[in-house]
């Protein structure tokens, strides 16, 4: 069928229906009538599926898409980072599974406490909760929390990094 027999509902009995479903197709604007086109703005009509943060809420919009998946990726990554980081930096700083380490940052800070406490390191000070951590390991909790903050601070790191691409074009 023509694109004239289906304008004009001639043909089959689907020729207004077709009509109703079909889009309308715009014409490009000439270069000449650009401003008068868009109205006193100038500036051009805002694609289908287009939001405020310039990818659509289509799914299947390649930016939309490629946005989110690096996005998840960089959440991951940065969970996944901040659960292993962690145990890490404690063997780093001297807070070890065998105690303490010598003429370590953690030695340093244990003798602070002991000498602002009179001898003593308190139960519950900073020093005992991070030699506890160091030598028996983080909990189930600690880890989730940890992960979810490398999750979030990852997707925060990934989005905005993708945001000032996509202003540099």
């Amino acid at each position: 069928m023509s694109d004239r027999a289906i304008e004009s509902g001639e043909g089959d009995a689907l020729g207004p229906l077709l009509l109703k479903l079909l889009p309308e197709e715009e014409e490009e604007p000439s270069q000449s009538s650009n401003q008068a086109s868009h109205g006193s703005s100038g500036k051009p009509p805002k694609r289908p599926h287009q939001g405020p943060d310039d990818f659509g809420s289509n799914p299947r919009d390649p930016l939309n898409f490629y946005h989110y998946a690096g996005m998840t990726a960089a959440a991951v990554i940065g969970g996944v980072v901040a659960v292993r980081a962690v145990p890490e930096l404690l063997d780093t700083v001297g807070f070890t599974r065998t105690g303490i380490s010598h003429s370590s940052l953690a030695a340093k800070m244990m003798s602070s406490t002991a000498r602002a406490n009179g001898g003593g390191v308190p139960s519950g000070s900073l020093v005992s909760n991070l030699q506890s951590k160091g030598a028996t390991g983080l909990s189930t909790p600690t880890n989730i929390l940890l992960g979810s903050a490398g999750a979030l601070l990852g997707a925060l790191l990934w989005d905005s990094y993708s945001s000032s691409r996509r202003t540099q074009y």
